[in-house]
Parts: C-alpha cells; sequence; structure tokens
C-alpha cells in the first residue's frame, strides 16, 4: 500500500475526513487534517479495525477505537455487525444490512460504480490546483454561486483561491458530475512542504497583529499614521527618514504592530478579490467635525465584506465643532455601536495634530490583537501575500510582501502567484537591507520576473526551476479559467436567471449628489421581483472609480451610474474585469432597466459607443459665437456629428450636446485624432472651463 492521505482512506472507508480524524485520535494516530499523509502502517491499522479486523496485539486501542467508531460512525462494537459510515443515502440501506468484510465493501463500491455508469455522470479533468474560478467555469456557475455554497459547507474561500480535491469531488457530486482529477506533481510538492511544515508540530509563537487604516479623504489617515510612526522613530534614525515601502512597523510597550500604509479601501478591495485575507485589524479614522461621510461607509463595507474587526479613531478632537456623539450616532446606523452603547467597537478620540489619544488607540489595537490569539512559526517554509507592487526602473518588478508565516531569506526562490524569481535583494521599511524576515514582517523584495498583483500569495520553494514551472502552469490556468468566467450583466440576467445561475442581483450605485442615490436606492430596493432578489452592496456619491469597479468584480456587482462618468482608466478597467456599466441620466429609466432585464423584455437599445475624450485647455469667448473651447484630443477622436457631454471632476454639466464647429486652426474639419490640438463650439452651451473633458460618442441600435 503507497503512502495515502487521509481523505483517500475515507472516501475508500466511506466515511467522512472528520469522522475518520476523530477514530485515529482515539487510536493514538496525530493528523492535522485531511490532507495529512498516513504511513504503510496506519493506514493498514486503521483500515483492520475499521474492516472488522482488529489486531490482536493492540487489544486496548482496538476496544477503545470500537467506541469511538460506534458513537461516530455508526459502527457496532461485535465484528460480525460492523456496519460501515454513511456513504450516501442509496447506499444506506443495503449497507446497514450487510457485515462490512473487504468483500462486502468491494461489493458495494461495484454497486456505486453501476450505478454512476447508469446515470452517465458527465466528466470534469481536473490537474493540480484548482481555484473556485476554474471549477465555477467547469459547472457552468457564476463563481459567486459557488462561493455562496462553499459557505454552506463551512469552506470560506474566494474567487481565486485552491481548494482542495476533496471539496471540488463534494461541489461536482453535488451538481451531478464526476471528477476526473489528475495530481500535478509540482503543485502537490509545495503542497507536501507546507504539510510536512505542519505535521512537524514546529513551535508556534503569538505574532504581531498587521493593521490597515481606512476612511474618508481629508479626514486624517496619513497624518494619524505619521503621528503613530513619528512618536515610534528610531532614535538613530537621522531626523527619522524612511523609504517609504506601504508599511511599517511600531512598538508599544515591546509588543510589535505593523501598519499598512497603504491607498485605503482600494488595495483593500484587490486583495479580497483575489482571496487574500492579510488585515488581522481596521481602524478606520472619522473626522469629529465632518462625521460619516460616503467613502467611510464605502470603507465599513469593505472591512465588513472582509470580515475583519473594525475599531475607530474619532480624528480631529482639538477641533472646536468637533462632536464625537454625532459621529457615534452615525456609525450606530451602519451597525458600528460603540462599547458605551451597549455595543462591541472600540471608539478613541484622537487628535493627530496634537498627537493625543494615540497611546490609548494603540494599547486597544494591542488589547484586540490578543483576543484575536494570532500565532505564526519562525521555522517553517515562508509564506505570505503580497501588499503592493511595481515596475522600477532601475530595479526591475519590486514587490512589497508581508511574510505571514515562517522565515524568508534572501537567495530562496520563491513562486508569486503565476510568477516566479530568486529574491536578490530585501529592504526594510527604513530603507536597510535585510537578509531575513520572519512572521508579519513587511519587507520590500527584488528578483521576480514580472510585476505580481497586490493579493498574491507567494511561498518559497526547492528551487527555481520549479518556481519557473508552477508559475508556468498558474498562468495558462488562469488565463483559462478568466476566459470562462461569465459576468452578469444586465443583457442576460433573464438568461442566467431562468437558468438558476442567478438568485441575487447585486448592484453599486454611483451618483452627483446624495439625493439622487438615496432616491434611486429607495426606488430600487422597493421593486417586488420574483425572479430575483436585488442586494445594494455599495452607495456613493462622485464619478465612478477603479475600487468601485473593483468591489463590483469580486462580488459580481453591475455598477449602476447616475449622471457620473468613469474615466478613460476605469472604464478600460471594467471592460477587462467583465464588469457590466450602466449609465443613467433618469431615474425611472434605471428602474424599467432592470424590471425588463428581469423578465427578458429588454427594448432594443440604443448603445452608447465612447469615439473619444477631449481636454479643454483653454477658453476664448468669440463676442458673436460664444465660448470656444481650445483642446486637445487624449483619446479615440472627436467627429462633426458627434454627440458631446462635458463633464467636470467626474460628474456630467452637460450631456446630449451637439457641435456647432469643429476647426483645426482656421480651417473646419471633419474629425480630430488623439495627440492633436482643435477649436470646439458647441450649439447652445457655453458654460466651458478649463480643465473640463469633452466626451465625444455616437448611439448605435443593438439587438438584446
Amino acid at each position: 500500500m503507497s503512502k495515502m492521505r487521509v481523505y483517500q482512506l475515507a472516501k475508500e472507508l466511506g466515511t467522512t475526513s472528520k469522522k475518520l480524524i476523530e477514530v485515529m485520535e482515539g487510536m493514538d494516530i496525530t493528523v492535522n487534517n485531511h490532507m495529512s499523509t498516513l504511513s504503510d502502517e496506519e493506514a493498514k491499522q486503521v483500515m483492520s479495525i475499521l474492516t472488522g479486523k482488529s489486531d490482536e496485539k493492540k487489544p486496548e486501542v482496538a476496544k477503545k477505537t470500537a467506541k469511538i467508531t460506534e458513537a461516530e460512525t455508526g459502527l457496532s462494537e461485535k465484528p460480525a455487525e460492523k456496519k460501515p459510515a454513511k456513504a450516501g443515502l442509496k447506499a444506506k440501506e443495503e449497507q446497514e444490512q450487510k457485515p462490512i468484510g473487504r468483500k462486502a465493501r468491494k461489493m458495494i463500491q461495484e454497486e456505486k460504480r453501476a450505478a454512476m455508469l447508469k446515470a452517465k455522470k458527465p466528466k470534469i479533468k481536473l490537474e493540480g490546483q484548482v481555484t473556485v474560478a476554474e471549477v465555477a467555469s467547469h459547472l457552468d456557475l457564476q463563481p459567486a454561486q459557488l462561493i455562496t455554497e462553499l459557505m454552506e459547507m463551512g469552506v470560506m474561500a474566494s474567487i481565486n483561491q485552491p481548494l482542495t480535491p476533496e471539496t471540488v469531488e463534494l461541489i461536482a457530486d453535488e451538481h451531478g458530475y464526476e471528477v476526473d482529477y489528475t495530481e500535478d506533481e509540482l503543485e502537490e510538492e509545495l503542497l507536501a512542504v507546507r504539510e510536512a511544515d505542519h505535521d512537524a508540530g514546529k513551535k508556534e509563537q503569538p505574532r504581531k497583529p498587521v493593521v490597515t487604516v481606512l476612511g474618508h479623504v481629508d479626514h486624517g489617515k496619513t497624518l494619524l499614521l505619521d503621528a503613530i510612526r513619528s512618536a515610534n522613530v528610531i532614535s538613530g534614525e537621522v531626523g527619522g527618514i524612511t523609504q517609504h515601502i506601504g508599511a511599517y512597523q511600531v512598538n508599544i510597550d515591546d509588543k510589535m504592530i505593523v501598519f499598512l500604509d497603504t491607498p485605503g479601501h482600494e488595495a483593500f478591495t484587490a486583495m479580497r478579490a483575489r482571496g487574500a485575507q492579510v488585515t488581522d485589524i481596521a481602524i478606520l479614522v472619522v473626522a469629529a467635525d465632518d462625521g460619516v461621510m460616503p467613502q467611510t461607509v464605502e470603507a465599513i463595507n469593505h472591512a465588513k465584506a472582509a470580515g475583519v474587526p473594525v475599531m475607530v479613531a474619532i480624528n480631529k478632537m482639538d477641533k472646536p465643532e468637533a462632536n464625537p456623539d454625532r459621529v457615534k450616532q452615525q456609525l450606530a446606523e451602519h451597525e458600528l455601536v460603540p462599547e458605551e452603547w451597549g455595543g462591541d467597537t472600540i471608539m478613541v478620540p484622537v487628535s493627530a495634530i496634537k498627537r493625543e489619544g494615540l497611546d490609548e488607540l494603540l494599547e486597544m489595537v494591542a488589547l484586540l490583537a490578543e483576543v484575536c490569539e494570532l500565532k505564526a512559526s519562525t521555522d517553517r517554509v515562508a509564506r505570505g501575500t503580497v501588499i503592493e507592487a511595481n515596475l522600477d526602473k532601475g530595479r526591475g518588478p519590486v514587490a512589497t510582501v508581508l511574510v505571514q508565516d515562517g522565515t524568508l531569506h534572501v537567495g530562496e526562490p520563491i513562486i508569486c502567484g503565476s510568477n516566479a524569481g530568486k529574491i536578490r535583494a530585501m529592504i526594510n521599511e527604513h530603507g536597510e537591507r535585510v537578509q531575513s524576515a520572519g512572521p508579519a514582517t513587511p519587507v520590500e523584495i527584488l528578483g521576480l520576473n514580472d510585476v505580481p498583483m497586490a493579493g498574491d500569495s507567494f511561498q518559497a520553494v526547492s528551487s527555481e526551476k520549479v518556481a519557473r514551472d508552477v508559475a508556468s502552469r498558474r498562468s495558462e490556468k488562469l488565463k483559462e479559467a478568466s476566459r470562462k468566467v461569465q459576468r452578469v450583466t444586465l443583457d442576460d440576467l433573464f438568461k442566467q436567471i431562468q437558468e438558476g445561475e442567478v438568485k441575487d442581483l447585486n448592484l453599486i450605485l454611483k451618483g452627483d449628489v446624495q439625493g439622487s442615490v438615496e432616491a434611486l436606492k429607495d426606488a430600487l430596493t422597493k421593486l417586488s421581483l420574483e425572479e430575483v432578489q436585488i442586494k445594494i452592496i455599495h452607495t456613493g456619491v462622485g464619478a465612478i472609480t477603479e475600487s468601485d469597479v473593483m468591489l463590483a468584480s469580486a462580488s459580481n456587482a453591475i455598477v449602476i451610474g447616475f449622471s457620473v462618468r468613469p474615466d478613460s482608466n476605469v472604464r478600460k478597467l471594467a471592460e477587462k474585469n467583465q464588469v457590466d456599466v450602466r449609465l443613467y441620466r433618469i431615474i425611472y429609466e434605471a428602474i424599467e432597466d432592470i424590471q425588463a432585464a428581469v423578465k427578458g423584455m429588454l427594448k432594443p437599445e440604443l448603445k452608447e459607443v465612447i469615439q473619444g475624450q477631449v481636454d479643454i485647455r483653454q477658453v476664448f469667448k468669440a463676442s458673436k459665437l460664444g465660448n470656444i473651447a481650445g483642446s486637445y484630443v487624449l483619446e479615440g477622436k472627436i467627429t462633426r456629428n458627434s454627440q458631446v457631454r462635458v463633464i467636470r471632476d467626474g460628474t456630467v454639466v452637460h450631456d446630449s450636446g451637439k457641435i456647432a464647429s469643429l476647426k483645426r486652426f482656421k480651417d473646419d474639419v471633419r474629425e480630430v485624432s488623439s495627440g492633436y490640438e482643435c477649436g470646439i463650439l458647441l450649439e447652445n452651451y457655453n458654460d466651458l472651463q478649463e480643465g473640463d473633458i469633452i466626451e465625444a460618442y455616437i448611439m448605435e441600435q443593438v439587438a438584446r
């Protein structure tokens, strides 16, 4: 008998891994989880006892095990009457009537095989490490639906998270598929290294908590971080100058805390979309004078979605108009109830400018970290997550990583998502080169072959060849899975509802003013649709941002913009992530479209095709004609018959406009392409300002 994993043995015995592990504990066989390997002797011992042939040399073990197996798997104490654990409802009655010996087990397996052949279950071929997105595409499911099913099974996973073969088999079986699973030797090697580390029982020590600071713009996030940092600057540092790597450590009563100084919730969302759980605690900064603002709500939604405990720092307490009670009241409306009001959210009043309340804030972080009981081992193979990454002209791909377990050393080959490399250098937050980094330590690493994505996980491996081979395989599989992932869009919503793929319609609403957003939200939540439940996962005021698109991608949502526009970068990101962005100027049109999409009755639509964007560099006043926009075409083109809209700071100030005159120097022209300057006069509209964007588009009729 070759070495066997716990889940494989459980499958062969017709029981679950959980029950088998409990049985083995009674036999003094220690295993960590269903992926642990058993020696030949251990597997034989378990098989002999569970099939009724107890080991005569170990009567005490057999007796002890018999009691557990009787309680856990339904096996009787008498060998002649032993019954197997449940192997599915169909085989249950037959199994209860048969003694479970080798012949009986063989018979049951043959019957099961025959039943499978009769049912002609379609096979899906899988190899190596398979992610949620990959399994969903093979089962013709939406990733969001599969994530929900996994949660019901007690498996917390996100779209790019790898699943165990056992979990994949269970899910496939539920949907009437049979899995033809081939182990990828390289992925197995990585898994075996991680397992060997855990099986070796290497001592775990308490580790530093990792904290992310979130909040609305101008509420003092950066100032608070700087205040915390400067209060903890090492005296040896000349003038406290450090190299910014997006993360640093702070010492409070000889306890270290790691702060991630990332661009707020954007990075937070990017990591969540990629299944990374990096942050242990989120500190929400709210200004005591402004109170809860749109981005504050956004930050709360992101932290809740990631399942991270939230603490609140009520900043700007030095201001005369500071009103902390009003802030607490507003936060309570978003289910963050302060402790003194009977809730469980820690709220600390601080002043970043006057450096007041910082010690109490850090003490509370340390206290919350103690409650979380965060542990890691320094002796294991290093693994962790990418916080941010960029391409440096002089140094090549640079990634800021957080080591989450084990110790990372210079010179080690690593696999990082679908990238590989060998660590040439590691730099800490003080700009110093270091040779190693332990658990919960942020460092900048050089030596990867390409720029990884925020949220990618990394692991040290035995050789550069292994790293390169794994990276190329993962890269191919990711491309394949992304081609198959089907996003929810209004156009095919009816089809997806009919096929049972969509039960919830997730929406992200953005508008020009709070009143419009609230009106749209109220109207949509009052829609009583039998086919689908509308869930509004985020609302906000202002232009549609990359953060909105990333949140939509992570939660398979549709973005609805009311009198606001995405810029060209956001539009490209939405196309890349296949996120449906719908733009409206009238509330009832948005409601009618959603109602019609659910019922499969969307009329042939006039689809807007963006031709280009033009930047107004100077405005010339012509007394007889009006204001002429001296402009530069940023991308695409603008034509004489284009319809145009004027966008100021992401908000539409004029729509469905027409061009009265389009000139290059003094000549009338039909079109102007990107990279060229032109003069534009609009019909009946003169309120133009420098810095405005003119968006040129045409309407095309598209059949649904």
